[in-house]
């Protein structure tokens, strides 16, 4: 999750302008790092089209930085959790209706028998964040924390969330990621 020093991950109407922009290599690698370790990759509805959308169309300029990046986010499979979607319409994409925990437990037992127990990320949003840590759905946090304050906005912690802390790594662009557990 990218998110501000005062808290945020989003501004009030969803706003991701504050985020740093200029990620220096090495955090450019830990981010591939996270994705390479995957094989799914699970969005909220909110998210989903801007998420397929902008990736996609990176996949239409070779020469782009982000080309090899974004080939990773365009072939790795999908899954929008969504109570008002009856089918996907983006390639690669499933839609999840059911129960979120029933679902997200079923997605990690394939995981673990398909590909021998390769992660699931979560690219977000806020909401849907906010409900798996609220499910106690999620194994690792990694809190991209962007040298900004915005003073208001979108919180995926509604309420007190107790974290075991595992590691931290300060970046030169500013940018410090720390992972947790969530206690169980």
């Amino acid at each position: 999750m990218q998110m501000s020093v005062d808290g945020f991950v989003a501004g009030p109407e969803g706003q991701l302008d504050w985020m740093t922009r200029n990620l220096d290599e090495k955090l450019l690698q830990h981010v591939n790092a996270l994705t390479d370790s995957s094989d799914t990759i699970l969005l909220g509805r909110k998210m989903t089209d801007g998420f397929v959308n902008y990736w996609t169309s990176v996949l239409k300029t070779p020469e782009s930085p982000e080309y090899s990046f974004a080939k990773k986010m365009v072939d790795t499979p999908k899954v929008v959790f969504s109570k008002t979607l009856d089918k996907s319409t983006w390639h690669n994409t499933t839609v999840a209706k059911g129960n979120l925990a029933d679902e997200v437990l079923k997605l990690k037992k394939q995981s673990q028998s398909l590909s021998g127990g390769k992660d699931i990320i979560v690219y977000g949003g806020a909401e849907f964040v906010s409900n798996l840590i609220k499910e106690n759905l999620i194994d690792e946090l990694n809190l991209f924390i962007n040298p900004t304050a915005i003073g208001n906005g979108l919180k995926v912690f509604l309420n007190r969330t107790n974290l075991r802390f595992q590691k931290s790594q300060s970046y030169e662009c500013g940018v410090v990621v720390n992972t947790y557990a969530l206690k169980k």
